[in-house]
């Protein structure tokens, strides 16, 4: 059985290590000619990092990222609503890995190239017809097209999914947008709290700094995030990832902040390239494809970057849907086992996040006491707090327990 993976990212990567892993030949195909360790930083929670050390990347990854300790929220004063422990500090039996996104692409690169061979750069996905024995996928490579026959194609082509477009009318599929801008980027600053935590102060109903260091190598190296709602909900027609910001732009949302826990000015000046752009999702799909074909990862289940969740769940549909071929006869029947045991969750995670459950807690304490406060239970009671930290458990998919007492998904 071959497989098709179109999209070199996270995603696609993980799904030809699965592969291989369980026996399965495989493909990859990117549109863009060069990959390179673009972007900034992302979590990898701990049942995206069980799935790595069993790919037998544990190692490579502790050496590349920060093993996170805490997520800890703030009132814009710097005062801490809630801080709770992640990764082996929560008893999972994996940690947390905070890591530049480009760099983790890039170990998994290596690690496909070494075990299975080059991905084949410079080749856009354009179309596809299947058929009871196979699925005949339509290449473009520069100005020449061509045409490949596989058993299985999988879309893991990110948010803006060519794939996903012939499997779904786009018409019917919008980016939706919540109203939220945000500005993200790399910078050179002192410690922030113990070096292990993701700090996310103030509140993105009118604006949020989120923070984490995300090397091992370079404990100096702090990635931001700023979150700023400029606009009511409503449908974009695309969004450009690699569009620059501007610092004075970010500056001027932050400028009133006595914000003691980082010096957000002096990180700002320290980044030499900001991101700009909205946070967007999909709405979840009925079904996420047909007979041999099939999405993963970000063409599937896109959602706001609130849990710390995108990345880790397209290597949780990688593992599954490497099981799922390698343990069914046929492949209709496998993609349709690995659908019905990963579209209901993602499902649920995206219209989780899109509610952001923490935001309506930190503002109630920002109306409570708009000058700040001393301790957490002289602004929220027991019981609030309760629900906040359970809101937070709940878009990260934190369930100590079932992660922990699961069987492997190893072939």
């Amino acid at each position: 059985m071959k497989t098709m993976i179109v999209g070199g990212g996270i995603g696609g990567l993980s799904t030809a290590l699965s592969l291989h892993a369980a026996g399965l030949d495989c493909v990859v195909v990117e549109a863009a000619r060069t990959l390179r360790p673009l972007g900034v930083g992302i979590n990898v929670q701990p049942h995206a990092v069980r799935e790595f050390t069993e790919l037998g990347l544990g190692p490579e990854l502790a050496e590349l990222g920060v093993e996170t300790t805490f997520m800890s929220v703030a009132d814009r004063h710097g005062n801490i609503i809630m801080a709770l422990p992640r990764g082996r500090s929560a008893g999972f039996r994996w940690p947390q890995y905070s890591v530049h996104r480009g760099e983790l692409q890039m170990l998994l690169l290596a690690a496909v190239e070494k075990r299975i061979g080059p991905v084949r750069t410079g080749v856009a996905f354009e179309d596809f017809e299947q058929d009871d024995a196979g699925v005949l996928v339509t290449l473009r490579e520069g100005g020449r097209i061509s045409r490949e026959r596989v058993d299985v194609l999988v879309g893991a082509d990110g948010v803006q999914s060519s794939v996903r477009a012939r499997l779904h009318d786009p018409a019917g599929d919008p980016l939706r947008w919540g109203g939220i801008r945000m500005w993200r980027g790399v910078g050179d600053s002192d410690q922030v709290l113990d070096g292990a935590t993701v700090l996310a102060g103030g509140s993105n109903s009118a604006a949020k700094f989120v923070t984490y260091h995300i090397s091992a190598r370079n404990p100096r190296l702090l990635n931001w995030v700023a979150e700023v709602k400029v606009a009511e909900p409503g449908i974009v027609p695309d969004a450009d990832w690699s569009r620059e910001g501007a610092h004075a732009d970010v500056c001027a949302h932050f400028a009133a902040w006595k914000y003691p826990l980082v010096d957000i000015p002096a990180l700002l000046a320290a980044t030499k390239r900001i991101l700009e752009y909205p946070m967007v999702d999909r709405d979840p799909l009925p079904r996420w494809g047909e007979g041999r074909v099939t999405l993963l990862g970000d063409a599937a289940h896109p959602m706001y970057p609130v849990g710390s969740n995108g990345g880790s769940q397209a290597v949780l549909d990688a593992r599954y849907l490497a099981r799922c071929l390698a343990t069914h006869d046929e492949p209709g029947a496998a993609l349709a086992a690995y659908e019905q045991e990963r579209r209901p969750p993602t499902s649920a995670l995206v219209l989780a996040h899109r509610s952001l459950p923490l935001e309506e807690t930190i503002a109630l304490v920002s109306r409570r006491a708009p000058g700040g406060f001393r301790h957490i239970g002289e602004v929220l009671t027991a019981a609030e707090v309760a629900a906040m930290e359970a809101a937070q458990r709940g878009i990260s998919d934190a369930d100590v327990r079932a992660l922990n007492e699961r069987e492997s998904w190893s072939v």
